[in-house]
């Protein structure tokens, strides 16, 4: 009755013959204006390459409610730009005591966005709906409590439909261990995606791929005796076995 979409709670939709393209740009553009970044210089990377913050900053504290805004306005941007999902979740985490270094680094995302305004997502017709995974992990990347971060995204058709990145639960004792969490987390989501697609009639007959970088944890996941060395890994993370 309203037509073709277009512009839906701040996403921004083209739709044709071709496929269809998503997009935050305006959104992007008054959130920096928002902030009087719009005149900001613009950087190759949401976050510097090995960047480690820290609640136990030396740094001076700064506006939490400022602060805050600006996290909220990211975790909703991340909805058509999986590129910065990682490092908004890492400012994200210091919402209670922000300092001064942290604040240098979301203003890092906002002169990223800034240069990438046009970034979206793309879905093109006459795709095969083959779904596959890719999973990765950083061990102990956090400096506070030693705990890793799991990344993973999920593909449909060729195209980027989900992604994700979270902290761990617990402190993981070896890189294997915590490619092997990671793994099992991606797992249980390919299953649900499975699951759903399944609702809508679209069956699969073939194994899933999820691709994992680790060959420890692969040769965990494929052995079906239980090593001595793996007993310390909680045993809900070895569903991804099953």
């Amino acid at each position: 009755m309203l037509g073709e979409m277009k512009f839906f709670l701040g996403l921004q939709i083209t739709q044709s013959d071709k496929g269809i393209s998503i997009s935050q740009t305006k959104y992007i553009n008054e959130m920096l204006k928002k902030f009087q970044m719009e005149d900001s210089k613009p950087v190759g990377t949401p976050m510097v390459t090995g960047c480690k913050l820290s609640k136990f900053d030396d740094t001076k504290d700064v506006d939490q409610t400022v602060y805050r805004s600006m996290i909220g306005s990211l975790l909703y941007a991340i909805a058509t730009r999986p590129d910065i999902m990682h490092a908004v979740c890492q400012v994200g985490r210091f919402q209670a005591s922000p300092k001064t270094s942290h604040l240098l680094a979301v203003k890092r995302i906002f002169r990223y966005l800034k240069g990438t305004t046009e970034y979206g997502l793309w879905y093109p017709t006459g795709n095969q709906l083959y779904l596959y995974a890719f999973t990765d992990v950083d061990w102990a990347g956090c400096v506070d409590d030693r705990k890793s971060t799991s990344g993973a995204t999920f593909f449909l058709g060729g195209c980027l439909v989900s992604w994700s990145s979270k902290k761990q639960s617990a402190v993981s004792l070896s890189t294997a261990e915590a490619e092997y969490i990671a793994a099992a987390t991606c797992c249980t989501q390919v299953i649900w995606m499975k699951q759903m697609l399944e609702d809508i009639h679209i069956h699969y007959n073939e194994p899933i791929p999820i691709f994992c970088d680790n060959t420890s944890a692969i040769s965990i996941s494929k052995n079906p005796v239980m090593h001595s060395k793996t007993k310390h890994i909680p045993i809900k993370f070895h569903f991804l076995r099953e």
